[in-house]
């Protein structure tokens, strides 16, 4: 079996906060490698249009992330397109081993978990069998196969209600699911949702199931104040269904290495240290109050430079 890599740290996960802390880790000159196994940017890079994150208002979030990865490689970081299966600790020596599908075994004596999250499934019956067939968990994907027909989007928080926005450039209509009485979104992107003509709200509502052949045909609502059940036909492929009820945090790569809160995100110190001594963790799979691009970005630069005091070599 072929020796492992060695590096001094191993970023997991190419999002902002992956970027960032690889920006950092190369300014401290560690010797760093950043794994993502998708296309960098995270969750950024599926959104059309971020407009808080200051000095780049209204910037698409592919271009972001390309940016911020584009500064990372300017400076020399290193990066791979690959899973990652799994992490372990020798608490012998302090040496970790970052094991990777294409790429085998990694050993580092740091690791960046920075993996964000993953869909959260809203639990309807028929959600997997239609899932990329009548059932999306991103608008910017997909936003153009429903190019004049009926969208459902559920959902009531921030994500939930920006993403109905985006998606009345190509549908027909845009039905918000809500299982509460009201959205849970800023005042300012509520006041948008109300002002856009193709946004309805079904409030107190759930999706109980969806049926059909090949694309889905028939939705059943169900009031949640009052368990009435409704059944809507429609003609098959005529709608599609947005799912927006938050993410799954990507934190069981690291499994009893960390404390996890309720919610499966990893609790850490403010220097984004785990219970693992070496073992740092940022962004969207971090328990925190917050979960933007920024904050996202605060973490990855905090976590870089706490790895770096953490070998001995001082941030730059």
């Amino acid at each position: 079996m072929a020796a492992a890599q060695a590096h001094d740290l191993v970023i997991i996960g190419g999002g902002p906060a992956g970027l960032t802390a690889s920006i950092y880790a190369t300014r401290a000159l560690l010797d760093s490698v950043t794994v993502e196994q998708g296309a960098f940017g995270g969750q950024a890079a599926i959104t059309d249009v971020i407009d808080n994150y200051p000095g780049s208002p209204n910037i698409n979030g592919a271009e972001l992330g390309m940016s911020m990865q584009g500064q990372a490689e300017a400076l020399g970081s290193e990066f791979v397109y690959d899973d990652v299966s799994g992490v372990s600790f020798d608490q012998g020596d302090g040496t970790f081993l970052v094991t990777c599908e294409e790429e085998g075994e990694i050993a580092c004596k740091a690791v960046i978990l920075a993996t964000g999250g993953s869909p959260r499934r809203a639990g309807f019956e028929g959600e997997e069998r239609f899932s990329g067939h009548g059932v999306s968990y991103c608008a910017t994907c997909d936003g153009m196969f429903y190019m004049g027909k009926e969208v459902f989007v559920i959902g009531g928080g921030n994500t939930a209600c920006e993403e109905a926005l985006f998606l009345t450039r190509f549908a027909s209509s845009v039905t918000l699911i809500v299982r509460k009485d009201h959205v849970r979104a800023v005042a300012s992107v509520a006041e948008k949702i109300e002002a856009e003509p193709k946004i309805s709200i079904r409030y107190n509502t759930r999706i109980v199931s969806i049926d059909g052949d090949e694309l889905p045909s028939s939705i059943v609502f169900e009031d949640t104040s009052t368990g009435q059940v409704l059944s809507e036909s429609y003609s098959e492929g005529s709608f599609g269904i947005f799912v927006f009820v938050g993410r799954v945090p990507g934190s069981g790569l690291v499994g009893s290495l960390v404390e996890l809160a309720d919610d499966g995100t990893v609790i850490t110190d403010e220097r984004m240290a785990t219970k693992t001594p070496g073992l740092f963790c940022a962004g969207d799979v971090r328990d925190k109050p917050l979960r933007q691009v920024i904050t996202a970005a605060s973490d990855g630069a905090i976590a870089a430079t706490s790895a770096a005091q953490y070998l001995g070599r001082p941030a730059v």
